[in-house]
């Protein structure tokens, strides 16, 4: 006999190339468990060829899922594959959740939000400055440039080793943003409240620069968006010269948050519970 609850659970996605590294199954199946919501949240490998196949399947609703996320290399494809891109996306240039309304496929961006409300749960008041600095001009420094801009950072310093690319940056985003280059870090470090690292310096045996963040403003605040390990070594190199810190996970919680609430109905919680079984999950697999 068919089970009636199982025909009508919903169902979600994360779709990437690969997508094995993924920790969003282990954030939405503990959600669902909480909530008690017999759905699912599958990973699903999606090569760039199949992408297009996939996403008919999903407008006209013969793969069975409500929506899901996106993640690499397929943030900025999708845009041509739904009914529907909000500004956020737009601003940003990527999209990272999806989800059918009324028949329509609609896409969001929600890496901008995950980073406030990051630092909103573990650093409050740290938008309450004007000056930031981020490092990087990838991807995922589009996300941090439209939630410092959302909350009311007028004077963005872009410093990339790369200049012409935060060039480019600093040029899509407007007047608040301005490029530099690394030998300027220094320079544009004096006097700032905010400090981003979205880059990868420091990381698996590479150098990272050595950075006097004891010239930012009284009560400034250095956060990394990269995660593993939780204490990066800018992080460190910030907590030894006496300034306060935050890391990068709670991004990848909160972010996790609007999609959920999209595709099972139920808004969720980010706590110390969820927080800890990942942290758990990233030293069994260090």
């Amino acid at each position: 006999m068919t089970d009636k609850t199982s025909q009508i659970a919903p169902r979600a996605f994360v779709i990437g190339h690969p997508i094995g590294h993924s920790r969003s199954p282990m954030i939405h199946r503990h959600w669902l468990k909480q909530a008690g919501i017999a759905g699912s949240y599958d990973p699903v490998d999606v090569s760039p060829d199949d992408l297009r196949g996939f996403f008919q399947a999903l407008k006209d609703g013969s793969s069975g899922f409500a929506g899901g996320n996106v993640t690499v290399p397929h943030k900025e494809a999708i845009f041509g594959l739904v009914d529907e891109v909000d500004e956020t996306a737009r601003q940003i240039g990527a999209a990272n959740t999806v989800w059918l309304n009324k028949g329509k496929l609609m896409a969001t961006n929600t890496d901008s939000l995950g980073f406030a409300a990051n630092l909103d749960e573990t650093a409050p008041g740290w938008d309450s400055g004007q000056r930031a600095i981020v490092l990087g001009a990838g991807g995922a420094s589009r996300a941090v440039i439209h939630a410092l801009l959302s909350r009311g950072f007028t004077d963005i310093s872009i410093v990339n080793r790369t200049l012409t690319r935060a060039v480019a940056l600093a040029e899509r985003f407007g007047s608040h943003v301005t490029a530099h280059a690394m030998d300027d870090l220094a320079d544009a470090v004096s006097g700032a409240h905010l400090f981003v690292n979205t880059t990868t310096l420091g990381m698996a045996g590479s150098e990272a620069p050595e950075i006097d963040f004891t010239t930012m403003e009284s009560g400034a605040l250095v956060t990394d968006i990269v995660y593993i390990p939780l204490q990066t070594p800018i992080l460190t190199m910030a907590k030894r010269q006496g300034l306060a810190t935050a890391d990068g996970l709670g991004m990848l919680l909160h972010q996790a948050v609007p999609g959920f609430e999209k595709w099972f109905g139920v808004r969720p919680v980010v706590t110390q519970q969820l927080r800890q079984l990942v942290i758990a999950d990233m030293e069994a697999h260090s």
